[in-house]
């Protein structure tokens, strides 16, 4: 016979059934949730590729309208340099010191930092992008095959193909990668202003790759188009592992790649992290 505790304990004690529900059910939920998020991701790769899709249709065809407003655009800027050394002077500096090696350095470094403080998948996550990026820029200059700007007096030259430039593209990698990897450290207002400082400098190599006469406005708005892209790939891809071993669902533009790598990435951290 049973006693009184027996019975009580029987009634009270969650059934097998529950359990499971309340298990998989969860999991089904948070599969459900990275699948929407995922396909979010997907799309918003696929919407930020249609723009450059769409040049390069425009560039290969020599479709009037583009090319009268690149050779509008160029004869413009390149008369106002002819008339304005110091500024010259100025675009150089500015597209040496942000060109496409800075961000190779740069980017190496915070992956070597990374490394050490035992975060090495986020450390290929940013090597890869600047590396798989920029190779596919070169890949798409040499497949495409457009012929620079070819203006009286240049005031600056540059070798190879035109579309898509490979200043935007890397400038666009470089600054992408190193605001997901440092949005972590930042509060709310701190993160804007990186935003906004990252737009100046993708904004600022890209007009002067134009105004120096060695790019035509469409090679540049590719350029940059297709970075932003690869680096939604690829962080589509991260959030996907993050996922997969059990993370939260995070928001990359806000809380960067990586929101639980703040430890990892602060030199106020512990000595070597925590290893993922």
């Amino acid at each position: 016979m049973t006693t009184f505790g027996q019975r009580l304990e029987k009634a009270v004690r969650p059934r097998r059934g529950d359990r499971f529900r309340k298990r998989f059910g969860k999991r089904a939920d948070n599969d459900r949730r990275l699948g929407l998020r995922l396909a979010l991701a997907s799309g918003a790769v696929a919407l930020v590729l249609v723009p450059f899709a769409l040049l390069l249709v425009l560039v290969k065809s020599s479709f009037g309208p583009l090319n009268r407003l690149d050779e509008g655009v160029a004869q413009t800027l390149h008369a106002y340099a002819l008339e304005h050394p110091a500024w010259v002077h100025f675009l150089q500096l500015w597209t040496d010191v942000f060109g496409p090696n800075t961000w190779r350095v740069v980017v190496v470094l915070a992956a070597i930092w990374l490394m050490y403080r035992g975060a090495p998948r986020l450390a290929a996550w940013a090597v890869t992008t600047i590396t798989v990026g920029g190779l596919l820029g070169l890949a798409l200059k040499v497949v495409v095959a457009r012929a620079r700007p070819h203006l009286p007096n240049p005031v600056d030259v540059a070798p190879g193909s035109s579309f898509p430039s490979g200043h935007s593209v890397n400038v666009t990698l470089g600054v992408g990668v190193l605001l997901l990897l440092l949005l972590p450290l930042l509060n709310r207002r701190q993160r804007m202003i990186a935003w906004i400082v990252g737009t100046v400098i993708i904004g600022g190599v890209a007009y002067t790759r134009v105004a120096l006469g060695v790019h035509w406005v469409s090679d540049v708005v590719a350029g940059v188009v297709f970075g932003a892209a690869v680096v939604a790939a690829t962080t589509a891809a991260f959030e996907t592992w993050r996922r997969e071993i059990g993370r939260r669902p995070s928001e990359p533009h806000f809380e960067g790649v990586e929101p639980e790598a703040k430890e990892h990435i602060s030199p106020k951290g512990s000595a070597h992290g925590h290893r993922h």
